[in-house]
């Protein structure tokens, strides 16, 4: 750490400081926009909004930290170079890599602290925000509602091709973490039905990693006629074989949007059983949320031959500049997507798709500098 170093780094963290601040605030006038009305219909109060703000706003930090940083490189980058800093340290015979080697540092770590974010601060700040959201509606709800109707997901529908067996759920209700008027199928390797149970209620136990099934009925049927040979009422029964997990159940058919990392990988590994095109949205974004951690270095690949090799103007232009990347980014983020659904691409290469163009363009700026 030379004097540069200390001066670079002084003048970039303190714009990457500002500019982290006035994102984060956007985004929080953008959660009480999007949100506030509906916060309020649940009932909440305001201890209710100060903890959802505080568990929603770091979902959006892995967000807006490759923002910032394109932003305040360009910025501070910009404005060394019109200060003719860069062209005393070149005519000196120091590299542009050692010039901007505290910036490349900063971007390492960053790419860590991307990675922690999405493996587990978002994650945990998009199923808190659910779960708050849910307890407020609960809440609500059980001033007009029976138990087993609060939180209700009706007409719940579940393939498990590995295991074999379809599910079918009237109704499972959050709140009392049971199913109301359940059907489970087993099937045999033809898709033929063997057996049914059907039940009034059922439960799954996380303990013992099964399902319990009260008043009910067991049916055996010959999978070659589809006759069924004999009913065996029960008034509990408890299946272990049974591992469905329902927090599974309930998630399919959610936008990819709002799932977090780990429930991605959920289905991802769900529809991967057997190759269902329904899961490739969810992998795309699963697999982007992996790419993403390599965007900082990215960015600050961009931003150093753009500010370095740019013409000594204001550089706010470089907000400008950094508008019009990100569009872009967006461009081949959507495209990508588009392939991927129609199974033209790997879901793992669609996601990746976005950051290797991104990281064409700045080689080809990188290559134009030397």
């Amino acid at each position: 750490m030379n004097t540069y170093d200390r001066h670079l780094l002084r003048e970039w963290l303190q714009i990457l400081g500002l500019v982290l601040a006035a994102m984060i605030g956007l985004l929080l006038v953008q959660v009480l926009y999007d949100d506030f009305r509906m916060l309020n219909d649940l009932g909440a109060k305001g201890a209710d909004f100060w903890m959802y703000l505080l568990v929603t706003l770091p979902g959006f930090l892995a967000i807006v930290l490759p923002v910032a940083l394109l932003i305040s490189l360009l910025y501070v980058l910009g404005k060394l170079h019109r200060a003719n800093e860069f062209i005393a340290l070149r005519a000196a015979g120091i590299g542009i890599l050692r010039i901007t080697a505290p910036v490349w540092l900063i971007g390492v770590a960053a790419c860590g602290l991307t990675w922690y974010l999405n493996a587990s601060v978002v994650p945990w700040s998009v199923e808190a925000s659910r779960s708050l959201r849910d307890t407020l509606a609960f809440r609500q709800q059980s001033e007009t509602l029976p138990e087993d109707r609060i939180g209700a997901a009706t007409s719940v529908a579940f393939d498990n091709r590995p295991a074999q067996r379809m599910w079918f759920i009237n109704r499972y209700s959050q709140f009392t973490q049971k199913a109301y008027g359940v059907t489970v199928s087993e099937l045999d390797s033809e898709r033929r039905e063997e057996r049914r149970i059907v039940a009034e209620e059922a439960a799954y136990d996380r303990e013992r990693q099964g399902w319990l099934f009260m008043d009910g009925q067991e049916l055996v049927f010959n999978p070659a006629t589809g006759e069924m040979i004999e009913p065996r009422p029960f008034f509990r029964r408890f299946v272990p074989h049974y591992s469905e997990d329902p927090r599974l159940m309930l998630i399919i058919d959610r936008k990819a949007s709002e799932l977090s990392f780990f429930e991605l990988r959920r289905l991802v590994n769900y529809y991967a059983a057997d190759a269902n095109p329904k899961g490739l949205v969810y992998a795309v974004r699963y697999f982007g949320l992996i790419a993403d951690t390599f965007g900082p270095l990215i960015v600050i690949a961009m931003a150093v031959p753009f500010a370095v090799s740019g013409v000594r103007v204001n550089p706010a232009g470089g907000v400008s500049k950094s508008i019009g990347l990100f569009f872009l980014y967006y461009l081949l983020m959507n495209l990508a997507t588009s392939l991927a659904a129609k199974q033209v691409l790997d879901p793992a290469v669609a996601a990746w798709l976005p950051n290797f163009g991104m990281a064409g363009i700045a080689l080809w700026l990188f290559a134009r500098l030397r």
